[in-house]
């Protein structure tokens, strides 16, 4: 236990990726940890706490990066984070660097950036095991002399070291600030003195506070070619800075310190300066187990076919798995609807209990089976190290398109469902093709959609077949479904990395780690963390759409529109209340008592909010082929798309359970449809025309608040939900229109 009035200090944590991190953080604040966003970015805050002998610590998992050079407003958070400029909360009390002791050279980089800042640091050396397997030796006592800071091997996935890591980041907080090393030659130093002198002259104060500007910022002004930092510090800083700026590179580079290359050669050559005499390493390195497991799964052809099998279990885990938790989850959710409509009067609360809370809570709950699967694989093949080589393996084929390997994951697990897929596209580190990949995900077929194909294909698709049964025309339109919405993400994410999400795509950096066996700590940590985060912030969203979405289904509910039907209800259950179960005629009147429930159901929907809507909205989907009530449906399955059987079911008096789990339900939905006519005609609605227009609609469109609520969550802003929103609606008329106009043209 810590006292109350014990203090409390800020670390944080950082590293590159792939060097055990998240396993770390894991390990030292075990449950205790929150997850939000940093405000106006889209970079994932992770916060925990712990104890460091006696004193109460908020640790920071700050994003893996392999620099603190930024070219972007997400790959800023980790400076504004180190410097305090980030809700302003000050710098942390003390940082936490973790490296991997096989690749100690290349994660100094990082950590010379990091001690540059002068702040108290820790470093966390992390896979000593592996290491030592290699060859590899390292004089910890002596590599902590050499960088004056507090040393400690440690095995994150096992928790070892952990205790002496609280320990040395006690020690180091009472310690205080560093001195930061010497990396820069005198020229270099002196262009920054310069640029300091410049700044303080007036006309490029940085806005935070007005405070002058930290040298290691200062430096990194004259090593940032793009702009980026010079736009993102002094955003009213007239051209005399920007003057300034090419003059000293220009004198850099006459001094041969040409920028940006002479960072890397200054921080290579203090890396090996500091390691030399402390590390090593074997002449020839032994093979090891990863490497002779690589030989096969980095393989071009076998490594491409084990990716293929890896990706068929996991999605069928995902897709299959799930079944029997939603079924649960449905048959729980219909009973406690059954017995809500069963002890409450008929009216608007009712109503509101069963249809809309219940069947809200029943739609969020729906998603979270496939989520956990999802997120239980990916936390998996992470934490062992496989995730890397299946990004590596389908880099060629993604950069096609503009995107890295890391969004094929993703965009293969959306073929379940959207939702979990756009919550695992945070595996993917450049902020535009992640955007991107969100954007795209919601084109691609999930299984919601499956639902609404297989009632329209069954009810409207002729079931021709061709060499004996083995191809048929319902499996060829099922089929090109899915081709289209593979092809238009394909399309849009080119269109995207062309225009709005367009710049200059950086280089596919990525480390291989070593295999070693997943943490099931951390493994248990993540999914429980994807599954609360769905649950706290998109879940939310889901249920208040769906009560909205109800609410105006149902209301205003005017009895008076359905009085001659409710005279004929109650005289029919009077007449019921007489006969016996066995009585002659009971079973018809039985049947003839829900045909006027239907009716009576579909008069209502009519006549709610929704339905005058749908009346209104009549004109603009009357060129797909659409009567009112077809827009109704659409309009009424935003929560989600396998909504519109049930309201197809209800506005066409087939009943709301018509289309449901059963062959018999489904096929009587099914012939309503094709027996229903424009209101005052005998012209049929369902034509093969409509029918193929409304099944491309449904493939492009964006009917699912779930995804909606999640693309707001990963995303942090409204902007880009309203545009993926947008852009498919649009893109899913005009195809629909196509679609329509040219088949009834064909058909005559």
């Amino acid at each position: 236990m810590v006292a109350p009035d014990t203090p409390t200090s800020r670390v944080a944590l950082i590293g590159n990726p792939n060097t055990g991190k998240s396993t770390l953080f894991a390990a030292l604040v075990g449950v205790r940890q929150h997850v939000a966003n940093y405000p106006g970015v889209t970079v994932e805050k992770k916060t925990g706490w712990m104890t460091c002998d006696g004193r109460r610590c908020e640790l920071i998992d700050l994003p893996g990066l392999y620099s603190l050079a930024a070219r972007s407003r997400d790959e800023m958070v980790a400076v504004d984070v180190l410097l305090g400029r980030q809700d302003g909360a000050g710098p942390p009390d003390a940082v936490l660097a973790i490296v991997d002791a096989c690749n100690l050279q290349r994660n100094f980089y990082l950590l010379s950036q990091v001690l540059e800042m002068g702040l108290p640091t820790v470093l966390a050396v992390n896979m000593s095991d592996l290491a030592a397997g290699r060859g590899i030796v390292l004089d910890i006592v002596g590599l902590a002399q050499r960088l004056g800071v507090g040393v400690v091997a440690v095995q994150a996935n096992r928790g070892v070291g952990v205790a002496q890591l609280k320990t040395a980041l006690a020690e180091a907080i009472r310690q205080g600030p560093l001195r930061p090393p010497d990396l820069w030659p005198a020229a270099f130093e002196q262009e920054v003195t310069r640029l300091e002198e410049t700044l303080a002259g007036g006309g490029a104060k940085p806005p935070a506070a007005q405070a002058a500007l930290p040298r290691c910022l200062v430096r990194r002004l004259l090593l940032d070619t793009d702009g980026y930092v010079q736009r993102a510090l002094l955003p009213d800083a007239d051209g005399r800075v920007a003057r300034e700026l090419r003059a000293g590179r220009q004198r850099l580079a006459e001094a041969g310190c040409p920028v940006p290359a002479v960072e890397t050669a200054v921080r290579y050559d203090w890396a090996r300066s500091v390691l030399e005499g402390v590390l090593a390493e074997p002449g020839h390195y032994r093979m090891t187990a990863t490497d002779r497991i690589d030989r096969w799964l980095t393989h071009r052809l076998w490594g491409t076919l084990v990716f293929a099998l890896v990706m068929f279990l996991v999605f069928q885990a995902v897709f299959v798995g799930a079944q029997p938790a939603r079924w649960g989850i449905d048959w729980a959710t219909g009973r406690l609807a059954g017995w809500i409509t069963a002890s409450l009067p008929e009216g608007a609360l009712r109503s509101l209990l069963a249809e809309g809370v219940v069947g809200g809570v029943g739609s969020v709950l729906g998603f979270l089976p496939q989520i956990l699967i999802l997120f239980f694989f990916i936390a998996l093949l992470e934490d062992c190290g496989y995730m890397a080589r299946a990004a590596y393996l389908m880099d060629r084929l993604m950069s096609r398109v503009g995107l890295s390997g890391r969004s094929f994951i993703p965009m293969l697990s959306s073929f379940a469902c959207a939702v979990p897929g756009i919550m695992a596209a945070r595996v993917i580190a450049n902020e535009r093709d992640r955007l991107t990949t969100i954007a795209v995900i919601p084109l691609l077929t999930c299984a919601a959609r499956l639902q609404v194909y297989a009632l329209l294909i069954a009810a409207f698709i002729p079931g021709t077949s061709w060499l004996g049964g083995l191809v048929g025309l319902q499996g060829l339109v099922l089929a090109a479904l899915y081709a289209l919405g593979i092809a238009t993400a394909v399309a849009a994410a080119l269109v995207l990395k062309r225009t709005i999400l367009r710049g200059r795509t950086p280089p596919f950096l990525l480390e291989l780690p070593s295999y070693k066996w997943p943490s099931a700590r951390t493994v248990a940590h993540r999914v429980a963390e994807r599954g609360w985060i769905f649950l706290h912030a998109a879940g939310t969203l889901i249920l208040a759409v769906a009560v909205v979405v109800w609410a105006a289904a149902y209301y205003p509910h005017d009895r008076r529109a359905v009085a001659p039907l409710l005279g004929q209800q109650g005289e029919l259950q009077t007449r019921l209340a007489a006969l016996g179960p066995e009585d002659p005629g009971r079973q018809e009147g039985l049947e003839e008592l829900a045909r006027l429930q239907n009716q009576i159901a579909a008069v209502y929907q009519r006549n709610s909010f929704l339905g005058q809507l749908g009346r209104t909205i009549e004109p603009v989907v009357k060129p797909l082929g659409w009567d009112w009530r077809i827009g109704c449906c659409v309009l009424a399955s935003l929560p989600a798309r396998e909504i519109v059987i049930a309201t197809l079911g209800v506005v066409y008096g087939a009943g709301k359970d018509a289309g449901g789990q059963s062959a018999e339900a489904a096929g009587r939905l099914q012939s309503w449809l094709q027996a229903a006519t424009w209101e005052g005609t005998d012209r049929p609605v369902f034509t093969l025309p409509v029918a193929l227009s409304l099944l491309v609609f449904y493939a492009l469109c964006m009917q699912c608040a779930a995804t909606l609520a999640v693309i707001r969550r990963e995303t942090n802003s409204w902007r880009w939900p309203i545009f993926v929103f947008g852009y498919m609606t649009v893109l899913a008329y005009v195809a629909a229109l196509v679609t329509y106009q040219a088949g009834a043209y064909w058909t005559g």
